[in-house]
């Protein structure tokens, strides 16, 4: 399915939604079209013709309650860590405590890590200096505007890329 960007009347990014929910949004006057589908696919009906967007903004702002902290999702802890297990690379399914919460190790994200199987049944409960391994790359909290977008899909149209980017936020 194919989705389209939301931007606030601010050019701040929301959300992706439905190509659905974007047309009823422009149609309904709440929304306008800032970037076309670059393939220049149209919609038609009856009485109107209208182009496929990619990025459509709000044209009232919609305040959205400031986070501190990014909530720590599995989707999210995945695309910070690309999908690749901190310990071996290869591809990651599931997700590790640096520090097993079975020894007081909390559940944020500076203890959390993506694994691949075989890598989070060996190190088990233990610490990493116990089995002799290191993290390639300690792990932090994500920041910029793009991490907090509620549910998106952010491998979308290139059109994205400058309301995605880190020094948009």
């Amino acid at each position: 399915m194919r989705q389209v960007l939301l931007l606030n009347a601010t050019y701040e990014p929301l959300t992706t939604l439905s190509l659905h929910r974007a047309v009823i949004l422009v149609l309904r006057e709440k929304a306008d079209v800032v970037h076309r589908d670059g393939r220049g696919a149209v919609l038609r009906s009856a009485t109107r013709t209208l182009d496929v967007p990619s990025v459509i903004r709000l044209r009232r702002y919609v305040r959205i309650p400031y986070r501190t902290r990014i909530p720590l999702t599995r989707a999210a802890l995945m695309r910070r860590d690309n999908f690749r297990c901190a310990y071996c690379g290869q591809r990651a399914e599931t997700i590790d405590h640096v520090i097993p919460r079975s020894r007081g190790g909390p559940h944020t994200w500076e203890n959390c890590v993506a694994s691949c199987m075989p890598c989070n049944h060996r190190k088990a409960d233990r610490l990493l200096e116990e089995i002799g391994w290191a993290l390639s790359v300690p792990p932090v909290v994500p920041h910029g505007a793009h991490w907090r977008l509620i549910g998106a899909q952010l491998d979308g149209d290139p059109q994205w890329a400058p309301y995605l980017s880190e020094t948009a936020a």
